[in-house]
């Protein structure tokens, strides 16, 4: 049950930095605003390994892909990193396309994780505080605006009850299910 401390801390450090720049991209993607304090924060601290990618990638209009490469490579080098603390390269040499898949279904899930949390936290932003002018919530309520009114398309509000949080709960759930049969084949 127990996991080796380096296992473990680099595990972390490559989660957090992969979900940084996964949140990079759907910010940029959302079209959030930029001059939001965390925002900024997440821009600053993600743009070093993004710039030479998008000097060779350039965005095209709010899509860039340069984040989600780098996070996809990031995740490849933390898996690599993890298994050469776990001894597992020794026994077998890893095949670079299950590494390429095991990083894109990482970010992939990764992406769909954050849309959760935001989804709930949208949610309960609306309950509590709709009109607050903190950065997260805005922030926050910037994030899934697109996903909900995508979701209302499908699903109309029914006599003032937004029912989208429902269906893009279950869409989510549904992606994360298939996601793990995709590394089983």
């Amino acid at each position: 049950m127990g996991q080796d401390p380096i296992t473990l801390i680099i595990r972390t450090l490559g989660e957090i930095y992969a979900f940084m720049l996964v949140l990079r991209f759907l910010l940029q993607l959302a079209r959030a605003d930029y001059y939001n304090p965390i925002s900024q924060a997440v821009v600053r601290l993600t743009q070093p390994p993004v710039r030479p990618l998008q000097m060779l990638l350039r965005p095209r209009g709010r899509f860039d892909a340069s984040p989600l490469i780098v996070a996809l490579v990031v995740k490849a080098v933390t898996l690599l990193l993890i298994f050469q603390f776990a001894g597992a390269l020794a026994q077998a040499s890893i095949n670079p396309l299950q590494l390429l898949l095991f990083s894109a279904v990482g970010v992939i899930d990764t992406i769909l994780t954050i849309y959760f949390w935001a989804v709930i936290g949208a949610i309960i932003i609306s309950w509590i505080s709709p009109d607050t002018y903190h950065p997260a919530p805005q922030l926050l309520l910037q994030l899934t605006e697109p996903l909900f009114a995508l979701a209302r398309k499908v699903i109309p509000p029914i006599g003032g009850l937004d029912l989208s949080p429902i269906l893009i709960f279950l869409v989510i759930q549904i992606l994360q299910s298939q996601l793990g049969r995709l590394l089983a084949f």
